[in-house]
């Protein structure tokens, strides 16, 4: 998979895309990281890639062509009026208007082999970016940030980890949470007592029948009580 990513401020994504498992990830050719700065398909002198909203209004709105210059020189082909289609790749913007990224939406990215992340900054972009060049439309959450860096960042780690191979134990991944609308079970570890706060028997048994059924319980439990929108829609999808 190739994830390309247009900002303006590339070395923001280095921290993340040069440590940990997404490194690893990148170093067993499973992924392909790269970043373009959008200042660098801008033809206006100091490379601007931003101005004023017409009609009147605060802050500045990201230019159509930059935008459309750097994905056509990624892709190699232009993008409207369409010149080739391409089923295998996928164009995303960040914007508080888009979808609610969650882990049923990430998964649908696993199929793609292609794909370019939008980064906006500032009052966002050219509404003509939205409806001609962006083929989806993703949002982290309902709150205000200063752009689309942090959301392409966490597209990317929650996307990378599910690749096959990424994560060692690929089978644990289906436990985790938000799968099958549920939250993950606790977790405990060494030491068995601290200060009289002791892990569940259960636990130290060796039984992993009884085991699997606490985690299930406490799932079961926690989802009810700290996400009863999950488990509403957990019931309802049976």
């Amino acid at each position: 998979m190739i994830i390309d990513v247009i900002t303006i401020f590339p070395n923001m994504f280095k921290p993340i895309i040069e440590e940990s498992i997404i490194l690893r990830a990148q170093k067993k050719g499973l992924v392909k990281i790269r970043l373009y700065n959008l200042r660098d398909y801008s033809h206006l002198s100091g490379k601007k890639v931003d101005a004023p909203p017409y009609g009147g209004g605060e802050g500045m709105v990201f230019r159509v062509e930059p935008l459309f210059n750097a994905v056509e020189s990624i892709l190699g082909y232009r993008v409207y009026p369409k010149e080739k289609e391409d089923p295998k790749k996928r164009i995303i913007l960040f914007s508080p208007k888009g979808k609610l990224l969650n882990q049923k939406l990430i998964k649908k990215f696993l199929d793609y082999e292609h794909l370019i992340l939008i980064a906006p900054r500032y009052e966002g972009v050219d509404e003509r970016v939205r409806e001609y060049l962006a083929e989806e439309e993703i949002s982290i959450g309902d709150y205000v940030l200063s752009g689309g860096e942090l959301p392409s960042m966490v597209f990317i780690d929650s996307l990378v980890r599910l690749i096959p191979g990424v994560v060692s134990a690929y089978s644990s991944l289906k436990k985790e949470s938000f799968e099958n609308n549920l939250l993950d079970y606790p977790v405990y570890t060494r030491p068995q007592d601290f200060r009289g706060l002791k892990v569940p028997e259960v636990l130290l048994s060796g039984d992993h029948k009884k085991i699997e059924e606490w985690r299930r319980k406490k799932q079961e439990e926690l989802t009810k009580k700290l996400r009863p929108d999950l488990w509403k829609k957990r019931r309802r999808n049976g």
